[in-house]
């Protein structure tokens, strides 16, 4: 027997419409490449997300089609989001961090129609200009004051706009109608891209703004610093809106101190990013003696965040919740909000359960499995690969039919590559990247483990572990260190405070000290590339 409800197809324009209706007090904040700041209101949002729409059909933008953005976080790129899968286009985000030939390769790929790019990255278009579509329309995001001299044929976003009415006949699309694309980095072989629905989408928002009800909420002032390109800033373009939680977009000024300014004069209550953006906050925090006002929450996720970082943020007064997922999740999969009953522990004990990458959100289930496939218990001993299905979790990518049957199992399951356990309260501690693990003498060395600890010195900035050969043991850790300026650690005091959490064999052999560490394309250290760097380093013991 089926009920007898109304069925309506889940929208993405239907959340900016909730937003400016019900929460007019909502907005979006933003730091422009132009160099003010602009505001406007959820309902200006949605007036002007119509104006594009229309001045999008003019330039023969139709439903499928793929709009590609190239932008900062910003209002004008917040509006894009919202125009384009409203009309039933396909908004794809392009990361500016990518190789020319990355960027290339996904912009042919996709096949984009129509470009959208701040100012600060046509350079980059100009450099791609032999390699892109041909009959690509290039829009720059400004007004016709701003508009740069080019030799490309560049339109002016704010032209699109002009004159276009305020209210647009949104179609009634399927909610399976795709309705933005986001590329992997593609760190190894082609960037593949995860295709997500307006279902998909809703669904997301709906389930984050349950799972983290208390930073997210009407009145909220939210950072994203998480890029709009990187899966969507994590979909709190969507979530906010929904909660009536107000943006604050900082553009491209993302050192410590910037953020640190504009959390204060706008009371960001809480901000989203990577651990390596918030390494710089926590300095100008300590530099200036207390947290930006109103600023109580920090939610972390990318790569792990090292237990020194997440206990600084707490003794600040700030929550840390850290998250876990990836793009083929949209991407949030996982939060590490305590419990009412969790808050009660003894401080360690919530330091322990917050280093770990949190439970599930509703609609997302999660299963650790070994070599040949078994399912291993959720005991927080077992560890294995991290499958994960739910409605929010890609099916395949987009155009590439190889990867897509190697990503899924034969019960439908994702599989994410990441090794991790799950304990008896349901907290997931991902333990490395598969192709991470350091595997010496037959047993696994987890290089985060490592990572976590040694960030714990003051005299370490920042570090990785690898793996390098060995000819007895097969592989052998190997630490980078950045040193604290002024600093200079020594590997024996860094064995000293390991050696306070794991056994005496994992400890990292040899220790090189450098000056930066390479970042990948989303902000995580790029273990690939260090890989390359030390292939034929030779470790003091290994004759």
């Amino acid at each position: 027997m089926l009920g007898q409800m109304m069925t309506r197809p889940l929208s993405i324009i239907e959340i900016l419409r909730y937003g400016a209706e019900c929460h007019p007090g909502g907005g979006i904040v933003s730091v422009r490449t132009e160099g003010d700041v602009h505001r406007e209101t959820y309902a200006e949002a949605y007036a002007r997300a119509a104006q594009l729409a229309h001045g999008l059909a003019k330039l023969g933008v139709q439903e499928g089609d793929r709009i590609a953005t190239l932008a900062w976080n910003g209002y004008r790129h917040f509006e894009l989001y919202y125009a384009v899968s409203g009309m039933g286009g396909v908004c794809h985000t392009i990361n500016p961090r990518l190789s020319a030939e990355q960027m290339s390769y996904i912009i042919n790929h996709a096949e984009d129609s129509v470009l959208c790019v701040d100012l600060t990255f046509l350079p980059i278009i100009e450099a791609l200009r032999p390699t892109l579509p041909d009959g690509l329309k290039l829009v720059v995001l400004t007004a016709r004051t701003h508009m740069p001299e080019s030799d490309l044929d560049l339109l002016c976003y704010e032209e699109l706009l002009e004159g276009q009415p305020t209210t647009y006949d949104w179609p009634d699309l399927p909610e399976d109608t795709a309705a933005s694309l986001c590329y992997t980095s593609g760190t190894t072989g082609n960037p593949k891209g995860a295709l997500f629905s307006h279902r998909s989408t809703v669904l997301h928002a709906l389930t984050v703004s349950i799972a983290l009800k208390d930073g997210l909420k009407e009145g909220a002032r939210i950072l994203p610093v998480v890029p709009m390109f990187h899966v969507n800033a994590w979909g709190l373009p969507y979530s906010a809106p929904l909660v009536g939680a107000s943006l604050i977009m900082p553009g491209a000024k993302l050192d410590g101190a910037s953020l640190y300014d504009l959390m204060d004069n706008e009371g960001v209550t809480a901000a989203w990013g990577v651990p390596t953006i918030w390494q710089g906050l926590l300095a100008e925090i300590k530099k200036r003696g207390s947290n930006p006002k109103g600023f109580r929450q920090v939610v972390v996720g990318g790569s792990a965040a090292p237990a020194s970082m997440i206990e600084a943020f707490e003794k600040s007064g700030a929550e840390v919740c850290h998250a876990w997922g990836m793009t083929e999740m949209s991407p949030v999969g996982t939060q590490g909000l305590l419990s009412a009953p969790m808050k009660d522990l003894p401080w360690d004990e919530q330091m322990r359960l917050k280093a770990k990458q949190g439970r599930r959100l509703f609609g997302v289930d999660l299963k650790i499995v070994d070599d040949d496939g078994n399912a291993l218990p959720h005991d927080g001993a077992a560890s294995g690969e991290l499958y994960v299905r739910g409605n929010t979790v890609v099916s395949g990518y987009f155009r590439n039919e190889k990867a897509s049957a190697a990503a899924i199992d034969a019960d439908g399951w994702f599989g994410t590559g990441d090794v991790a356990a799950i304990d008896e309260l349901g907290f997931v501690s991902v333990q490395d990247r598969a192709k991470d693990l350091i595997k010496s003498g037959g047993e696994w060395i987890s290089s985060i483990d490592l990572e976590n600890i040694v960030m714990g010195s003051p005299k370490v900035a920042s570090c990785a572990v690898i793996a390098v050969a060995h000819p007895k043991w097969g592989e052998r850790p190997l630490l980078v260190v950045v040193p604290e300026e002024g600093e200079t650690p020594e590997l024996a005091e860094l064995h000293d405070l390991l050696m306070k959490h794991v056994a005496k064999w994992q400890l990292p052999d040899d220790m090189v000290i450098v000056d930066d560490l390479p970042l990948t394309a989303t902000g995580k250290v790029s273990k690939l590339a260090l890989r390359d760097r030390f292939d034929d380093y030779k470790l003091p013991d290994a004759d």
